[in-house]
């Protein structure tokens, strides 16, 4: 038989005496239990310390009443068990005499406890904690020993509402008036320049009024001079002549006179800044300086008292040269040049001149240099329709003599094909644009009819010259119908 099958069965009730049977030595209450009452004893009746003293004949006697040091030495000590086992279990000093025993690690030295935490005797700082303030600080109030909301230096020192001043806001947080700017002076002027690239888009100067108005910030008002400009400096002609028109709608309200002067005080002390981004800024702000005083925005003692301030200055010298000049007020309305947002009409007729005078000049650069300032690019097909124009009435009235003498003075024809070929290849004029031009020509022949009867070959003519001149891409126009016209061509006044 195996050995295994001499052992007793296991059961539920024989399940403890497999290996000791008879139970002997086996005690009802664990040795951990019994150590913590033990302990529990120990803590609530402490036991007496007895003081052996000896008398005179020998004898030991006990003093119950002498009571052992606080530091005793069974209190800490290792504490074995079980004699003749490894097991111990140390006692340690505990932070807290009062403890029930288990150990506070909040006590733990070093801080160990809640890491990451701050405990509110951490932060000696309150949270309504206001330092003090010295006399010499511009926050000062000896009303209140507190801050005032703003940074006006008029106010600073004393009570504003004692002096009559008229508060520009209230402070719900502080529950006090505002005296003083609403902002700085860098969120002030970001919020000028916000203003003026606004203005630039719509051009409406009331909505820029109401935009200064609601800042309340008349101490940096001149600010706004220097500001602007220096924005239009950097556009074209557009919105020089609309900064022009704003400075007269900002005089004298919300601006006054001495606005205006600091103003342009500050902007003449800022040019050597101005002339790093823009090399002609000489000539930009004497030009604004002679416009502000022929809008009687600036008076004209402030360009005497700049000339005395300034002996010398080109800037100053070149405003008075232009306020010398015969028929100066009507030239400075227009001294932003015809891209300054004039009427079509006006802008017709600064291309007419323009072109009559290359004609006669035959001058490409200059030409180029005045279609530049004409700031029209989508308007430049009318430039060529007028261009050619010209150049077939002038073309056509030895045109019948040419064809008895068969000889052809297309002159003016090939020097106007030559122009805007130059403009082609020099991206100032688009191939667009005079595929546009020519296309209104063809549109507009039977009233070119009456009056050049040659109309219909010399603009054949001058097609074959411009493609020539690769005004026209790679694709030839439309020719012309029996009519004279094109099914693709658009229209126009022909004016």
């Amino acid at each position: 038989m195996a050995d295994f099958a001499k052992r007793p069965e296991v059961t539920v009730s024989t399940m403890g005496r497999v290996h000791n049977p008879t139970g002997q030595g086996v005690s009802a209450t664990s040795s951990q239990v019994k150590a913590k009452k033990v302990k529990q004893l120990e803590l609530n009746n402490p036991p007496t310390t007895v003081v052996v003293t000896s008398t005179e004949n020998g004898s030991n006697t006990n003093d119950s009443n002498t009571h052992k040091p606080a530091d005793d030495v069974d209190t800490h000590e290792t504490k074995v068990g079980k004699e003749g086992t490894a097991k111990r279990n140390i006692a340690r000093k505990k932070t807290d005499s009062s403890d029930s025993g288990n150990y506070d690690s909040r006590n733990k030295k070093q801080g160990g406890h809640g890491k990451g935490e701050w405990k509110e005797h951490l932060d000696p700082i309150p949270a309504d904690y206001r330092p003090a303030i010295e006399k010499e600080d511009p926050l000062y109030s000896e009303e209140d020993q507190g801050y005032i909301l703003g940074n006006n230096t008029d106010h600073h020192n004393n009570n504003n509402s004692a002096h009559g001043a008229e508060p520009r806001g209230y402070d719900e947080i502080e529950s006090r008036a505002i005296y003083g700017p609403m902002l700085t002076l860098s969120e002030f002027k970001i919020q000028v320049a916000n203003t003026m690239k606004e203005y630039f888009d719509s051009g409406d100067s009331d909505e820029v009024i109401r935009t200064l108005m609601e800042l309340h910030c008349q101490e940096y008002h001149r600010e706004i001079v220097k500001k602007a400009i220096s924005l239009a400096m950097d556009k074209g002609p557009r919105e020089r002549e609309l900064t022009s028109r704003l400075l007269t709608s900002l005089h004298p309200t919300p601006m006054s006179d001495q606005d205006m002067e600091l103003g342009f005080t500050t902007l003449l002390d800022s040019l050597d800044d101005l002339r790093t981004d823009v090399p002609d800024a000489n000539t930009m702000v004497a030009s604004f300086l002679a416009r502000a005083v022929v809008d009687e925005v600036l008076p004209p003692a402030f360009l005497s008292d700049q000339n005395n301030d300034r002996p010398g200055d080109p800037v100053v010298e070149k405003a008075v040269s232009l306020l010398s000049r015969e028929h100066c007020n009507a030239r400075l309305e227009k001294v932003w040049g015809p891209g300054d947002g004039r009427p079509v009409s006006e802008l017709k007729t600064e291309m007419d001149q323009l072109l009559q005078e290359y004609l006669l000049s035959r001058e490409l650069d200059e030409a180029a240099r005045c279609v530049k300032q004409l700031e029209a690019p989508h308007f430049q097909h009318e430039l060529v329709k007028r261009g050619v124009k010209i150049a077939m009435e002038l073309d056509g009235k030895n045109a019948a003599a040419a064809d008895q003498q068969k000889h052809h003075d297309l002159s003016n024809m090939d020097a106007m094909a030559a122009l805007f070929g130059f403009l082609v290849r020099n991206v100032i004029v688009s191939e667009f644009q005079v595929k546009k031009g020519i296309s209104r020509l063809h549109t507009l022949l039977p009233d070119l009819i009456l009056d050049v009867p040659a109309a219909p070959k010399l603009l054949k003519e001058f097609e074959a010259m411009a493609f020539e001149g690769g005004c026209l891409g790679s694709t030839k126009p439309a020719t012309t119908t029996t009519n004279g016209a094109v099914a693709n061509g658009a229209g126009g006044d022909g004016k």
